[in-house]
């Protein structure tokens, strides 16, 4: 981790924030690769640009990953009858995605610009996830027949851990505080290459090809709500609406008032490390990501928080429309529902459904 706050990541985070919208207004990057050429660099600012947004959705399509097209469910505001019924809303369907969820769409396009030792087998990868991100390493990995490590808190759901032992990747747990040095320590003395499960370029571009499989359904929405852990989906995300021009969308990250890292970066003016507790356990890493900041203080409006109690209720309504959704995928939509989103009446609203991955055991007990 960077500082010392991060030593009391493991404790809860106590700031409650009342206001109706509590939002805050926003008034050397590298790739996985080793090399790069001149028409797949970044721009000058460090930020993903439009030309390696479609090239990662050419490369998700060439993946042998399985990563699909997501349904987008279209003027669906009547499954919700306490919304204002001159809102268009769109479902982007995520949690129907190869793996359970979004992440997917980063991890194909990160492994196809791996280093060759790594590809060769001579270097092993490591990430960090809570679940989510863990999963589709895994599953990455187990295709392509590569070895590697998945460090996970010590809060992660057993559940999750088991899942990606089943990929045949090894898993160690440990305090959310420790996880980022013992990374370090992995790639420094056992020289493992590191994939950044939410602050990387090639994940972030790979996250922008939902923004352009919506602008293919000819869809240009006023407001787009993602849910926001560390930042890389909505940078990518962001990044793809801006950069096709939708300049006038108002693109909002939403993130539990238990884990406003990106909330208090802003705040702030820079990424910042802190305790973090949530029901959404996927939106939870202790600090926001340093690229992903960049892109969401050029391209996201607004931070929205929601409460675990908002995640729940959002999570039941789901189900009651026979949606499967974990909490973490459900914090978009809680802010809609919650009334935290301003300007609604009469505008196209795009909400990113991000994630699935919940057992029936985990959905009694929450529910």
């Amino acid at each position: 981790m960077t500082n010392d706050s991060c030593k009391k990541c493991d404790h809860h985070y106590s700031d409650v924030y009342s206001s109706k919208y509590r939002t805050i207004s926003n008034s050397e990057p590298v790739h996985s690769g080793e090399s790069l050429d001149f028409n797949t660099m970044p721009s000058e600012d460090g930020l993903i640009t439009l030309r390696e947004i479609e090239d990662a959705r050419k490369n998700l399509e060439e993946s042998d990953l399985g990563v699909i097209k997501t349904p987008l469910l279209k003027h669906v505001t009547g499954m919700f009858p306490q919304l204002p019924q001159s809102v268009d809303l769109y479902l982007k369907l995520e949690n129907t995605q190869t793996t359970g969820s979004f992440k997917i769409r980063g991890v194909a396009n990160q492994m196809k610009f791996l280093p060759d030792d790594v590809k060769k087998g001579e270097k092993k990868l490591i990430t960090m996830s809570a679940g989510n991100y863990g999963k589709a390493f895994a599953y990455a990995l187990q295709k392509h027949k590569l070895s590697g490590l998945c460090l996970m808190p010590i809060t992660a759901p057993q559940s999750r851990v088991e899942l990606i032992k089943g990929y045949g990747i090894k898993v160690e747990q440990s305090p959310t505080s420790q996880i980022q040095a013992s990374i370090d320590e992995y790639v420094k003395e056992k020289k493992y290459n590191f994939l950044h499960s939410f602050d990387d370029l090639d994940l972030i571009a790979g996250y922008g090809s939902a923004s352009l499989e919506i602008l293919e359904e000819d869809v240009k929405p006023d407001v787009v709500l993602v849910c926001c852990g560390g930042g890389g989906l909505v940078s990518g995300v962001a990044s793809g609406f801006k950069l096709s021009g939708l300049k006038d969308s108002r693109i909002y990250a939403v993130e539990p008032e238990g884990s406003p890292t990106m909330y208090e970066s802003y705040k702030k003016g820079s990424p910042v490390t802190m305790r973090v507790k949530s029901i959404a356990g996927g939106l939870s890493p202790p600090y926001a990501g340093t690229k992903a900041f960049q892109h969401c203080k050029k391209y996201v409006k607004d931070v929205i928080l929601v409460s675990d109690q908002e995640i729940l209720d959002t999570m039941q309504q789901f189900y009651k429309r026979g949606l499967v959704v974990e909490p973490s995928g459900c914090a978009a939509m809680a802010a809609l529902l919650g009334g935290h989103v301003p300007d609604i009446e009469g505008k196209k609203i795009v909400v990113f459904v991000t994630g699935g991955n919940v057992t029936p055991s985990e959905m009694v007990s929450l529910l």
